[in-house]
């Protein structure tokens, strides 16, 4: 095997953007996030749209039945 071919392994911050942080170990120094288990739909059971680009409005406005 190759010696110093492998990339340094260290204690790491995980940031995500609820606010929640929380360390690891990681080839990567800081980690930032946008979603956690902390705040993600599938581990709180509350829904939530994410919606940067304004599809899900788009989308709304495109199918509304009334």
């Amino acid at each position: 095997m190759k010696q110093d071919i492998h990339p340094q392994y260290q204690v790491t911050t995980i940031h995500c953007a609820c606010g929640e942080s929380f360390q690891t170990r990681s080839t990567k120094k800081d980690v930032r996030l946008d979603i956690c288990s902390n705040c993600h739909p599938f581990f709180t059971g509350k829904q939530k749209l994410i919606d940067t680009e304004g599809r899900v409005d788009k989308f709304r406005k495109k199918y509304n039945k009334a």
